[in-house]
């Protein structure tokens, strides 16, 4: 049986970059609505090359295929703050991975979610070394829990990182939780964004199916 597994955080008014307004009500109006403020990188979301001007795509232009694919999981468990992920943290996924496949970093940093000065501020980071092996090895999808790829506090570095990955075709999908809940070194990773014109990125529904490689489709 088909296991489907969402790793896609709530939205919530009051986290970062998050509000809502009623826009109608039942007893005004005779329905409800909400107007929604969102950050375009807030909770699970994608990131286009525009975000860091490496390449001129914006979210609009990303297909369905390209947002979904096989990905390997890699299992990072109790990295210390700041921790910088090379190569070597692949283990055998580096030998056995086929161009075109996705990644997703198991670090369970997700459960630091309610504590921002470790989430946002001392979240592991890729090296130089791994992300240019990532485009390299064309990889299609790079999921991770924490918000960023990269250390958001310092500009130089999480500049860089982002446009070694998304000026060679990586696309980029940050904040994912429920990671441990995937039983399977391989899943089909789906992550679709609004169609959103000329965005620089956005949030998405991300899902994976736990499920035996030769189900999947491929694209």
């Amino acid at each position: 049986m088909t296991k489907l597994i969402d790793l896609t955080l709530t939205l919530t008014p009051g986290m970062r970059g998050i509000a809502t307004e009623p826009a109608y009500t039942v007893a005004k109006n005779g329905w409800n609505a909400a107007t929604w403020h969102i950050y375009s990188h807030a909770g699970t979301h994608m990131d286009a090359q525009v975000h860091f001007e490496a390449g001129p795509e914006t979210i609009d232009r990303h297909t369905p295929e390209r947002c979904m694919g096989p990905a390997w999981i890699v299992d990072l468990p109790d990295l210390p703050p700041s921790a910088l992920l090379t190569i070597a943290h692949l283990g055998s996924i580096a030998q056995n991975f086929i161009p075109g496949e996705s990644l997703i970093l198991r670090t369970g940093w997700s459960r630091h979610v309610g504590n921002p000065a470790l989430y946002r501020d001392g979240l592991p980071r890729l090296s130089e070394e791994l992300a240019h092996w990532c485009v390299a090895q064309k990889v299609k999808l790079l999921g991770v829990e924490p918000p960023s790829i990269a250390d958001v506090n310092h500009l130089p570095e999480v500049t860089l990182i982002h446009k070694i990955l998304l000026g060679g075709g990586v696309t980029i999908v940050e904040g994912l939780t429920n990671l441990d809940r995937l039983t399977q070194p391989r899943v089909f990773f789906i992550a679709l964004p609004l169609k959103l014109s000329a965005g620089d990125g956005c949030p998405v529904r991300a899902i994976a199916f736990d499920t035996p490689p030769a189900n999947w489709p491929r694209y």
